[in-house]
């Protein structure tokens, strides 16, 4: 199995907050492609018939800045290029890249269509700000993000964003 591949895969978990999303043209996110990717598990077991590698228990998969910590973490292969389909990090997910912070039950990125979608009381926190909502979506390259109730009718997106800190306000109150 390649692990090498599990890179694209972990790159595209570094867009977590609304601030942080730009697009593929602007290329401002790290190229992690180089970097050595470690991941840590009780448990691993692949499959190439199947085209999958899962690592189980206590999974952390760390490249660079960016570290993901969950039960369970399959990843997918494409038929023919071998690359990384999909990628499903399940159970107690939490995803780090410097100051932001992604919590969701699963989170399942989609290379095809270039998005991370996070389910089961899914979470962004960055400093003191915050976002929830029933489905957090990420995508890649499009600058966008979408974070909805997913038609529940009792379930509400929320917003917390705290203006920035003044020096000057600090000692007035």
């Amino acid at each position: 199995m390649k692990l090498h591949l599990l890179c694209i895969s972990i790159l595209c978990f570094c867009c977590l907050s609304p601030a942080s999303l730009v697009s593929a043209a602007q290329t401002t996110h790290k190229d992690r492609s180089n970097l050595p990717i470690t991941v840590k598990s009780d448990e691993m077991t692949v499959d190439n018939k199947g085209k999958m590698a899962t690592f189980s228990g206590r999974v952390v998969a760390k490249q660079g800045d960016i570290t993901i910590f969950s039960d369970k973490l399959v990843v997918s292969y494409a038929d023919k290029s071998k690359d990384v389909e999909k990628v499903e990090a399940k159970g107690n997910v939490r995803i780090v890249q410097q100051t932001r912070t992604g919590f969701a039950d699963q989170a399942v990125y989609d290379s095809r269509n270039g998005r991370i979608v996070l389910t089961g009381s899914p979470r962004v926190v960055q400093g003191g700000d915050s976002i929830t909502g029933k489905v957090i979506t990420y995508f890649v390259d499009e600058e966008k993000s979408d974070v909805s109730s997913d038609g529940d009718p009792k379930a509400r997106v929320e917003a917390v964003i705290n203006p920035p800190a003044r020096k000057n306000d600090a000692g007035s109150r």
